[in-house]
C-alpha cells in the first residue's frame, strides 16, 4: 500500500532529512517536506514531526514551535483521523500543543544523553505498532537533554487504563528497571499515544535504525506498521 507522508520542517529541525530519506528511499513511499507555515494538510495520510531543536529550544523544547502556523492545521488533521508521529523534539511539541498529555523535563542527570537504549513494546493495537508483539524488545538511539517524561498521578493512571503507554525503557532482557531508564522518565515511559491511537510521540529515533548498514533495523517496526495499517 502506498501512503503519502509529510515531514514537517520548522526552523531548527535537523532530523527532517533523515525521516524523508527513510520514508522515500527505504520504504519507497511518497514523502514531501512541509514548511511550518503551511495551513492545509488534508492531502497527507501521515505527518511526521521530526527531531531537532525547533527555534533553538531557547525557551524550552517545543515551546515556541507550538505557535507555528501549521499547528492549527495539525490539530484539525488529527481531529479528522490523520496519523501523526512525533520523534524527540516532535514529541515535545505534541505535548506542548496538547495532542498528547504530560510534559518533558530535564534529564535526571542534567546532561545531554546520546546512546542506544532498549524499549519494550507495551501495546500492538495501534497503527504505529501493529507489526510487533507485546513484550518485544527493540534497540533505538536517543539524543536529548529534556527527555524525562512527567505527568501527574491522574494522567499516569489514565495512560495505563487507556493503554496509551506504547514503549517503556527496559534492559536487553525486557526488564523495566531504574538502571535501564536513561533520563528519569516516570514509569520508564519512552513513547505514548493519544486515546484515539492516531498520534504517537516517542523520544528514541526509529528513523536512525532502519537499515542493516547502520547495524540496526529495529526502527522499521514503526514505519512498517504505519504503512500496513
Amino acid at each position: 500500500m502506498s501512503m503519502k507522508f509529510g515531514v514537517i520542517v520548522l526552523p531548527g529541525s535537523n532530523c527532517d532529512h533523515d525521516c524523508y530519506y527513510v520514508i522515500k528511499h527505504v520504504f519507497k513511499q511518497d514523502a514531501r517536506f512541509v514548511w511550518h507555515k503551511e495551513k492545509r494538510l488534508d492531502s497527507y495520510d501521515c505527518l511526521i514531526l521530526p527531531g531537532g531543536f525547533s527555534y533553538g529550544d531557547y525557551l524550552r523544547p517545543g515551546a515556541i514551535g507550538k505557535f507555528s502556523p501549521i499547528m492549527n492545521a495539525l490539530q484539525r488533521f488529527v481531529h479528522d483521523g490523520g496519523l501523526v508521529l512525533g520523534i524527540c523534539n516532535g514529541f515535545q511539541i505534541l505535548l506542548e500543543i496538547g495532542l498528547l498529555p504530560g510534559a518533558m523535563i530535564r534529564n535526571k542527570s542534567l546532561r545531554f544523553v546520546c546512546k542506544d537504549v532498549y524499549l519494550r513494546l507495551e501495546g500492538n493495537d495501534t497503527p504505529f505498532t501493529n507489526q510487533g508483539r507485546v513484550g518485544d524488545v527493540l534497540k533505538m538511539p536517543i539524543a536529548h537533554f529534556d527527555g524525562s517524561y512527567y505527568a501527574d498521578d491522574k494522567t499516569l493512571q489514565e495512560l495505563q487504563e487507556n493503554h496509551q503507554i506504547l514503549f517503556r525503557y527496559c534492559n536487553k532482557n525486557g526488564d523495566i528497571t531504574d538502571d535501564a531508564n536513561p533520563n528519569g522518565s516516570l514509569l520508564n515511559i519512552s513513547g505514548i499515544c493519544n486515546k484515539q491511537h492516531n498520534v504517537l510521540g516517542l523520544m528514541p529515533h526509529p528513523e536512525r535504525c532502519c537499515e542493516s548498514i547502520l547495524g540496526n533495523e529495529d526502527g522499521r517496526l514503526i514505519f512498517e506498521s504505519i504503512i500496513k495499517k
